[in-house]
Formats: structure tokens, sequence, C-alpha cells
């Protein structure tokens, strides 16, 4: 828990002294936002957590009986 609590304050400590540089992507600035492109790692999450969730949910109606 404690080390649950330090990364999000580090996280929001660091977020908000960030400041970006945008001298390297000044020559290389596009207008075009592209939307709904899902990339391999985040399925492969998503697979696996729906996979641990079901299993938790099997192993738990085992035990229980």
């Amino acid at each position: 828990m404690v080390y649950m609590v330090f990364q999000i304050g580090s996280g929001l400590i660091l977020t908000a002294s960030y400041t970006p540089d945008f001298s390297s992507i000044e020559s290389n600035l596009s207008q075009e936002v592209v939307f709904g492109k899902t990339s391999i790692p985040l399925l492969v999450t998503l697979l696996t957590a729906t996979l641990a969730y079901f299993l938790s949910q099997k192993k738990f109606r085992i035990s229980k009986n």
C-alpha cells in the first residue's frame, strides 16, 4: 500500500514539474489527429486481465464448495 502511494505521489510530482521541450518538434508539426487506433500491447493486456479474472472466479468457486 505504501509503495502504491509512493508511485502515485512521485508520478504527480514528476508530471507537475515536467516542462516539455518544443524546440525539437517545431519542424515536425502535423495537423492530423488519429482516433481509434489500438495497439497490440493493449489488446494483450486486456486479454491477460480477462483470463486472470475468469481463472480467479473459477478458483474461488472450487474452494468455496
